[in-house]
């Protein structure tokens, strides 16, 4: 049966309650956590070492680190600019990528300098197939010419990490690609087969007496099954399989958030709170948005949809419609509406689930307990997966998840 390994892809430093839920799960016996250069531009490493900094020495030895590189945002980006990273992928304005040897030491560097660590357990190369996706947007032709590339940048790739593992800074390596979850004929596909012969010819090149390439991650879920199929490939030729997007899945173009939630029950208190304190002729906007809002709660497709809306397009609405208030009543105001959403995204949480039992029906017949758990349980009982990574920002994340493990 699989393990349980936290995800950190939203986990920061700034904020005590993940620092305090990595620590829940250290001491409740977690065996691995996964991050990345790009959580949050850095912070979840460095969360990742405050957490340890409070806990025994003892801990520190028991659980292993993976990390990954490849993507140039924030920070990144900032630093390219300066000084251009090699061989990189511009796949939009705002994301850049390599998986050049030199940018991947640097990367390197910088997580064991976040993470306070000289050594990294297993170092991930972060979907290399952002090489390929950027081919297929410039309408490239030749597939066969865009794999061999892509091969090439693996395996320069693979020999710098075999030159790491040689030199003591990581123990292995391993890639992480959503593409591995692709079928073998969607163009987006990143084959894998030929990947053991990549490394076992960097390992040779390196002087390194075997390959030190044992990791894959990728997403599968109760939806998402193609990825099972290369789960089974890794698990034959030695390697072990994390997961990621238990929960998060996606079905005709649909995501859908695989768990209950429950009703709020303060929900109505805080909304009618904030519409008497906004029935004036100054917060009318903010009075109408409210209504608005109140009455679409249950039209989000899943909770990802909101929180996208949330930061586009309701905050700088607020944000404007606050302009002219004084400092004294803008603090009280912004306390009502931090109140309000925390219960409406649970009302929108709420809905979504609701929802997402209705459209997958079939999938959750016989599912007489949460949709979480039953996602949970299709995944534990798959034998070629080794982890599934879970992102548990609270303490009763944690104690919720593991006790599943029981």
């Amino acid at each position: 049966m699989s393990n349980f390994a936290f995800g950190t892809y939203r986990i920061t430093d700034q904020n005590p309650i993940h620092i305090q839920a990595l620590k829940d799960a250290i001491t409740s016996g977690i065996e691995l956590i996964d991050t990345s250069s790009n959580y949050m531009d850095g912070a979840a490493e460095r969360a990742i070492a405050l957490a340890f900094e409070k806990l025994e020495d003892v801990y520190k030895g028991s659980v292993e680190i993976v990390s990954k590189y490849g993507y140039i945002q924030g920070l990144n980006m900032a630093m390219h600019k300066e000084k251009p990273v090699e061989a990189v992928v511009e796949f939009s304005e705002q994301c850049y990528h390599s998986i050049a040897p030199s940018f991947m030491r640097e990367q390197l560097t910088l997580s064991l300098k976040r993470l306070q660590r000289e050594k990294l357990d297993c170092y991930l190369i972060h979907n290399p197939e952002y090489y390929i996706l950027d081919a297929l947007n410039k309408n490239a032709a030749d597939k066969d010419e865009i794999l061999d590339t892509m091969y090439a940048r693996i395996y320069e790739a693979f020999v710098g990490l075999e030159e790491e593992v040689k030199s003591g800074r990581i123990g292995s390596y391993g890639i992480s690609s959503n593409s591995f979850a692709k079928e073998h004929k969607d163009p987006e596909f990143l084959p894998y087969e030929d990947l053991i012969t990549l490394a076992d010819k960097a390992s040779e090149q390196v002087g390194n007496d075997t390959h030190n390439f044992t990791t894959i991650q990728l997403p599968i879920n109760i939806l998402e099954t193609e990825g099972l199929k290369c789960a089974s490939w890794a698990k034959e030729n030695g390697l072990r399989v994390l997961v990621n997007r238990p929960l998060n899945a996606q079905k005709d173009g649909q995501m859908y958030r695989l768990a209950d939630y429950s009703e709020s029950t303060e929900y109505y208190h805080h909304l009618n709170e904030l519409l008497e304190v906004c029935d004036n002729a100054t917060l009318r906007p903010i009075y109408n948005l409210l209504e608005q809002l109140d009455e679409n709660k249950h039209k989000f497709g899943w909770l990802g949809d909101f929180d996208t809306f949330l930061y586009a397009q309701i905050l700088p609405h607020i944000k404007k419609s606050l302009e002219n208030i004084d400092e004294q009543n803008l603090e009280t105001m912004l306390n009502y509406i931090d109140m309000f959403f925390v219960e409406y995204r649970k009302m929108v949480a709420y809905e979504c689930s609701r929802n997402t039992r209705k459209a997958l029906k079939e999938q959750f017949s016989e599912c007489k307990v949460s949709m979480q758990e039953c996602a949970f349980k299709f995944l534990q009982e798959r034998e070629s997966i080794d982890y599934i990574l879970v992102g548990m920002r609270k303490s009763s994340y944690v104690h919720e998840t593991l006790a599943l493990q029981d």
